[in-house]
């Protein structure tokens, strides 16, 4: 048999031969000893070295390793406060009664299909989630001047954000808070914008730096992209007050800026989903543009199906119309469209009045227990002569509290007493129990205590 005869060899020996031709060519050997490369690589490959064996380890990231930490101890008094997620009393994990109310409800309707759905995610979602957000009778949305598209959470919706700003937006660098949640200027940069800071938070007074934020958007470019934090800022717990809140709004309109919100907590700051969302209101009410990020991890419990959504407010229906077609474009090729189930768990609750009421008494009862850990925790502080002012702990809001803590003290309250945190001394009050305060108390104490 002719080894050349392709008619009567396998399609491997084929790939064989064809390799042997190649290598035996003499352009193969090309410039500077390609065969000799060849060679060596395939003698590393006979070995079985990886072709990534020179990849190094990455770190943990910040956040999510504290969890991995936490597992890998076995004291049974260790505590988790890095997590950004609610827990109950008990410290479990909750999925809303009116979350399973909505889910049987979709199990039982079995006309329900998995198809793909459109680019721009579950229309229904969309065009409720801006209502939430904005209000039903804002005139944004009455105006058609709202495009509103499905992302994956708030972190999918920022980068999508992101990316169409780097697109089609004449300044590429935004302003952000400093501190900020740590996700924001690995999201923003990997957008293809450049990111600045602006002060925020004042480690003197452990609340809102309002001076150093007002020179430093005053002094930004006009119509920078600048982010802010709807409610509850993460991770400092310190939020500007409603008259500040118009100050800033003032100074961004008249720089021309582009406001940019993160809403990650509508409703689990303050308890009341129109409260928590005043400042995005006020933006919008002035007839100007912005962006928001929103995500239904927090108040719906949502965490690991990733719903959320972005909407851009426009000047007028004919631009927002634009802006979903490049929308569009910068989805598609990032994950084509988005997941279906979460969605529709959403739309259910906010289209159905009796689920929706449920749902807003289950949301209030979130952050009511987390408004009464930072009470408790201030007063076993106070209870303790901890040295310190602690108010700040119920001065701020949310889910966690920037505590002033160094690093060296969160380190050694892990080491003694096994709790963990960001090294930053950011603890998630939603973490905490009654019958865990006592136990952080006395860490606390015993930090503060030893540095005095």
């Amino acid at each position: 048999m002719n080894p050349r005869d392709s008619s009567s060899s396998s399609p491997s020996d084929r790939r064989l031969s064809a390799l042997a031709r190649h290598l035996s060519s003499p352009s193969a050997a090309g410039v500077g000893g390609g065969v000799s490369r060849s060679l060596a690589s395939s003698s590393s490959f006979a070995r079985g070295d990886s072709v990534f064996s020179h990849v190094a380890r990455a770190p943990e990231d910040p956040i999510l390793g504290v969890t991995v930490a936490f597992n890998k101890d076995p004291s049974p008094v260790k505590l988790n406060l890095g997590v950004g997620a609610y827990r109950t009393e008990e410290g479990k994990p909750l999925v809303l009664n009116v979350v399973r109310q909505a889910e049987q409800q979709l199990i039982n309707d079995r006309a329900r299909v998995k198809e793909y759905l459109p680019i721009v995610g579950l229309v229904e979602f969309n065009k409720l989630s801006a209502k939430l957000i904005f209000g039903a009778d804002s005139p944004a949305i009455l105006e058609n001047r709202v495009t509103t598209v499905q992302c994956l959470s708030g972190t999918g919706s920022l980068r999508v954000g992101g990316e169409f700003l780097a697109r089609h937006y004449h300044q590429h660098t935004i302003y952000i808070p400093k501190p900020t949640w740590g996700n924001h200027p690995k999201v923003f940069t990997l957008a293809g914008l450049s990111v600045k800071y602006y002060r925020y938070y004042d480690p003197a007074t452990r609340g809102l730096d309002f001076q150093g934020l007002l020179e430093d958007l005053g002094s930004a470019p006009l119509g920078a992209v600048v982010l802010l934090h709807a409610c509850a800022h993460n991770p400092t717990g310190v939020d500007p007050t409603i008259q500040q809140w118009e100050q800033i709004r003032q100074l961004i309109r008249s720089r021309r800026q582009l406001p940019f919100f993160d809403s990650a907590y509508q409703g689990f700051a303050s308890g009341s989903l129109d409260a928590d969302a005043q400042s995005i209101r006020s933006f919008v009410a002035d007839g100007g543009e912005c962006l928001v990020a929103q995500s239904y991890a927090k108040n719906m419990g949502l965490y690991g199906e990733r719903v959320g959504a972005l909407s851009i407010v426009c000047r007028t229906a004919d631009v927002a119309g634009r802006v979903e077609s490049q929308l569009k474009l910068v989805i598609r090729p990032m994950y084509s469209n988005p997941p279906i189930h979460g969605a529709s768990i959403v739309a259910a609750i906010l289209r159905d009045r009796e689920m929706y009421n449920e749902w807003t008494i289950e949301l209030k009862a979130m952050a009511d227990r987390i408004i009464s850990m930072r009470h408790q925790l201030f007063d076993a502080l106070r209870a303790r002569g901890t040295p310190g002012d602690w108010s700040h702990i119920i001065k701020q809001i949310g889910m966690f509290t920037f505590t002033g803590l160094n690093s060296q003290q969160v380190a050694f309250m892990t080491k003694e007493y096994h709790i963990y945190m960001t090294s930053d001394g950011r603890i998630s009050m939603a973490g905490l129990s009654s019958k865990t305060v006592p136990h952080l108390a006395d860490a606390i104490h015993a930090a503060v205590a030893r540095a005095v």
